[in-house]
């Protein structure tokens, strides 16, 4: 400390440190929950970080792999040969089904990014877990961004589906009811985001729910009429209507009326999907906010 300090040319005695009085009211602990409203609008400054983590890893995830990227098509064509043997042939499940063919490819490539949502969900903040550690950002810009990159990542799948169905004999025939078919893709990722932000919180907070989550997705897909036409195969009238209110069947019935058969699926198919793409990414996403502070932590 110096004894004296000079001012305008005297030398004058030291008074001591100067205090500067530091408005604090506006600071917080670093990974404390901001206010619902706050919250969003932290997402929203994030976009771009969310956008740009969903581009670059969109295709990337078979890189390590000798066929990389045809592997978004080709785990679910080779999946959909091996249920048409089983189902198709062996216990002749396209009986009474017409076209049973673009009918099960419909029900593969589609419940496949539902079933994506609900497992990648699960992982979603242990692989973040080092980026949770090291910034301060919303944590739901995580499973936000994971939800666009598998939307980004269904349109080569789409397009797929869309050339099998048109080349794989009976031939499924162009109309106007195509032009359906975004809403339906629309509906179903809101969807997918809800069912995310609820499987990744119970996962952080439940790790082995990620292995017990991979046994509900088979029975999920048995649930949604994905290999079968349920109403052919369920007599039981309690569990007819249980299985129609799934989110996944309206999906498959809906696009099946729309791509293979040429008309306007049940307005009760609409109802369902869209009050299920209401409902749940409003209340998954409150529930993923309010486990904010959970995250990332030992």
């Amino acid at each position: 400390m110096r004894p004296h300090e000079r001012r305008n040319g005297r030398r004058t005695a030291y008074e001591g440190p100067v205090v500067e009085r530091v408005d604090v009211s506006r600071l917080v602990p670093v990974g404390r929950r901001a206010p619902l409203g706050a919250y969003i609008a932290q997402l929203w400054s994030h976009r771009w970080f969310i956008w740009a983590d969903s581009r670059a890893r969109a295709f990337a995830g078979n890189r390590d792999t000798l066929l990389g990227r045809f592997w978004l098509v080709g785990r679910p064509i080779l999946d959909g040969f091996t249920y048409f043997l089983v189902f198709g042939l062996l216990l002749n499940a396209s009986r009474g089904v017409e076209n049973y063919i673009g009918f099960l490819i419909i029900g593969v490539f589609m419940f496949q990014f539902s079933s994506k949502a609900l497992t990648g969900g699960a992982g979603a903040m242990s692989a973040g877990k080092n980026i949770i550690r090291a910034f301060t950002f919303p944590r739901a810009a995580i499973p936000l961004a994971l939800v666009l990159r598998e939307t980004i990542s269904m349109f080569p799948v789409i397009c797929t589906m869309f050339v099998m169905i048109l080349v794989i004999p009976p031939h499924a025939t162009l109309s106007w009811y195509w032009l359906l078919f975004p809403a339906v893709l629309v509906l179903q990722a809101l969807f997918n985001l809800g069912l995310t932000m609820y499987a990744a919180r119970l996962a952080a907070a439940i790790p082995d729910l990620r292995l017990v989550l991979g046994f509900f997705s088979r029975f999920w897909m048995y649930g949604s009429g994905v290999m079968y036409s349920i109403d052919r195969w369920i007599e039981h009238p309690g569990l007819l209507a249980a299985m129609q209110i799934n989110p996944t069947y309206c999906v498959l019935e809906i696009s099946r009326d729309l791509l293979l058969y040429a008309r306007m699926p049940d307005v009760t198919l609409w109802l369902t999907l869209g009050a299920w793409a209401l409902v749940t990414p409003i209340f998954g996403f409150i529930y993923f906010w309010q486990g904010e502070e959970s995250y990332g932590r030992e």
